[in-house]
């Protein structure tokens, strides 16, 4: 079952309208996380709400939303002072543009969420715009109101539905100049190139990620069961050298196409490569003595095998 939707309205373009349900498309809540607590009882810690000044706690009803006008000076705004400002985005995504999708910077991306819709009169005006999308090969943009705040959303068609995307502002993005000017022009020698581009092709393949793995989080699971266990864990051992200054980079190019000559990796299929993410309960002390259905399935075939075989040469 799908999860609750995040945010519900319509999607609109000209005279067409349609009811909506967006969801997030990303989720962090499988990875492992800490609380804070307190090392000598086990307990986990608490934090109260109190006035910077006089150190009382402050009930959940007196605190409201301040705009830092000079220092500890506070312009105090209500609640309903804010949601006065009535945008037609607050309860709409109206489509104000279609342009193509390799125009989007990638710099303006920020949270992708699912879209569909969400009731069975408004699956055809959904269908249409999806697909007109589809035929015309672009991505929408509109505008919509998220946490009390309008952002622009890129949307594209996904499968059977849509995936929109909430952009960045231009004055949230960062100038690239203040970044890259330092960096010098460099002439590179066209026989030191070539050896580069050798070791990236050495290295192509397709876009996988169901083969990305997290080794911080493997690790951090491994320790936390041996943590479970009682085993004596390993006190951090000493950062690795950074790695020394290249001298003669001709030769690392040539060295590193030798290594990776040597690694020589197999290009199995992506469903031989899969691996099931799994959750954080089931990773953590697994019941020993118990194989995975797989494993056993395998033996099971293995020995069916091998009791064959005998009956065979008998």
């Amino acid at each position: 079952m799908a999860p609750r939707p995040y945010w519900k309205g319509y999607l609109k373009l000209s005279l067409v309208s349609c009811s909506i349900a967006l969801s997030p498309a990303t989720s962090s809540s499988e990875r492992i996380s800490f609380r804070q607590v307190n090392k000598e009882t086990g307990n986990r810690i608490r934090y109260k709400k109190v006035d910077s000044e006089t150190g009382d706690e402050v009930p959940t009803e007196q605190i409201g939303k301040g705009y830092e006008t000079g220092k500890n000076e506070f312009l105090i705004m209500d609640d309903d002072e804010l949601e006065a400002v009535e945008l037609e985005s607050t309860h709409t995504i109206e489509i104000d543009q279609f342009v193509p999708f390799a125009q989007i910077d990638k710099r303006y991306y920020d949270q992708p969420y699912y879209i569909v819709p969400n009731d069975e009169v408004g699956v055809e005006a959904f269908t249409v715009i999806r697909d007109a999308m589809v035929g015309k090969g672009v991505t929408a943009l509109g505008r919509v109101v998220m946490n009390k705040r309008e952002r622009v959303m890129a949307l594209e068609p996904w499968g059977k539905g849509l995936l929109g995307t909430s952009l960045h502002y231009p004055y949230e993005i960062r100038k690239a100049e203040d970044y890259f000017n330092d960096i010098p022009d460099v002439k590179i020698a066209p026989d030191m190139l070539k050896l580069a581009e050798h070791i990236v092709e050495q290295k192509e393949g397709e876009f996988q990620p169901d083969l990305f793995v997290d080794h911080y989080e493997e690790a951090v699971v491994e320790i936390l069961k041996k943590k479970q266990a009682n085993i004596p864990l390993k006190k951090s051992a000493e950062r690795p050298a950074a790695p020394k200054n290249v001298i003669n980079l001709m030769d690392a190019l040539r060295k590193s196409i030798g290594a990776e000559s040597a690694k020589a990796p197999a290009k199995a299929s992506s469903a031989k490569k899969k691996k099931k993410a799994a959750g954080q309960r089931e990773m953590l002390l697994p019941i020993a003595g118990k194989k995975p259905a797989k494993e056993t399935a395998k033996e099971a075939a293995k020995e069916s095998a091998k009791g064959a075989a005998r009956r065979k040469a008998g």
